[in-house]
């Protein structure tokens, strides 16, 4: 298994509002996609921001791919969210899991 991991951040003020966004269109994708095993979405704010943390679990690179496509160590993002995010990071972490309840 493998986990695909994207950090992004807003203004603490969207970051309601960003969620929202969040469960309308990525992760729904997300979870439509065959060989998707889950996401988590993890937020955490400081002063003036919020970053955001998902984390998406996949059963081989070939079901990423079937997600993000031939590039997959690319962010996927819409064009919406560029209303949201004011960090957006171009790449996606990958990590392979070793240790599975």
């Amino acid at each position: 298994m493998i986990a695909r991991l994207w950090r992004g951040v807003t203004l603490a003020s969207k970051a309601d509002d960003y969620f929202a966004y969040l469960q309308k269109t990525g992760l729904q994708d997300f979870r439509a996609t065959p060989g998707n095993q889950g996401v988590y979405v993890f937020r955490r704010f400081n002063e003036e921001t919020a970053e955001f943390l998902l984390v998406s679990l996949w059963d081989a690179v070939e079901s990423i791919k079937k997600f993000a496509g031939d590039e997959h160590e690319k962010a996927r993002y819409y064009s919406e969210d560029k209303d949201y995010l004011f960090e957006m990071t171009p790449f996606v972490e990958h990590y392979e899991i070793l240790l599975k309840r």
